[in-house]
């Protein structure tokens, strides 16, 4: 059984984590077909959004922490090397100049949390848990706390993190995280619609508003102002849609 399914519909590619046994926990082979995958779609010219999923009851439960428990020698290499992958997926997602819509169904706990916030927007279900539990079990939620403190600032961040408070759908989207809130049983179909939505505009349009997001984001004002500026110019070059198109 493959890891990750990959599904092409139209110009959207949908990425099922595919461990559904273990609530697609991030094992080193999952963490590497979804870098790989990712930017697969990045540099197809027919892919214009990614809809990533979870097979099974969850999303993604987070690390796979059984995996070093299996390892008798060269832990200290191998975890280095592990933290390297998953920092690297955890920044692909700015780097991926299409729309990224996340499925959240089930737990989506630490990493799993993580990776449903690096995508651009998140359908998740009403029933969803989503939180960063890793205090509890004497560790930091530390690579995920990048994305988490620029989604939802610090406070509310640091609230998340300290008292690993679990999010339903509802709560989710009203800290901000969440686009849409739907049954369990609807996610993944109504990401698909909001990543056909995103797919239908213009590709250049769509990827320079994903790159200039980002960068507003995080500039200062003036700069940001001024990324605006050379945009605006620079935009006058795409090519025109044709009238109702």
């Amino acid at each position: 059984m493959t890891e990750l399914l990959v599904e092409s519909r139209a110009s959207v590619r949908v990425l099922t984590m595919n461990r559904p046994g273990k609530h697609n926990a991030l094992d080193t082979a999952l963490t590497t077909r979804l870098l790989e995958e990712l930017r697969a779609a990045a540099a197809d010219d027919v892919c214009h959004a990614v809809v990533l999923a979870g097979a099974g009851p969850s999303f993604c439960a987070g690390a796979d922490t059984r995996e070093f428990a299996a390892l008798s020698e060269n832990r200290d290499a191998v975890a280095a090397r592990r933290a390297d992958l998953t920092a690297e997926l955890h920044g692909v997602f700015r780097e991926v100049r299409k729309p990224v819509v996340s499925a959240v169904q089930g737990n989506a706990l630490g990493g799993g949390a993580g990776l449903a916030l690096a995508a651009d927007l998140m359908v998740i279900a009403g029933d969803a848990r989503l939180g960063y539990p890793e205090l509890r079990h004497g560790i930091v939620a530390a690579i995920v706390m990048a994305n988490l403190v620029r989604q939802v600032g610090p406070k509310a961040a640091f609230g998340l993190v300290a008292t690993g408070r679990i999010l339903n759908g509802k709560a989710a989207a009203e800290l901000g995280l969440a686009h849409d809130v739907v049954p369990a049983e609807q996610v993944l179909a109504r990401a698909v619609e909001v990543a056909e939505l995103l797919a239908g505009w213009s590709p250049m349009a769509m990827q320079a508003t994903k790159e200039l997001f980002y960068k507003a984001s995080e500039l200062p004002f003036d700069q940001a102002l001024a990324a605006g500026r050379d945009l605006n110019l620079a935009m006058r070059s795409f090519p025109k849609r044709a009238a109702g198109a």
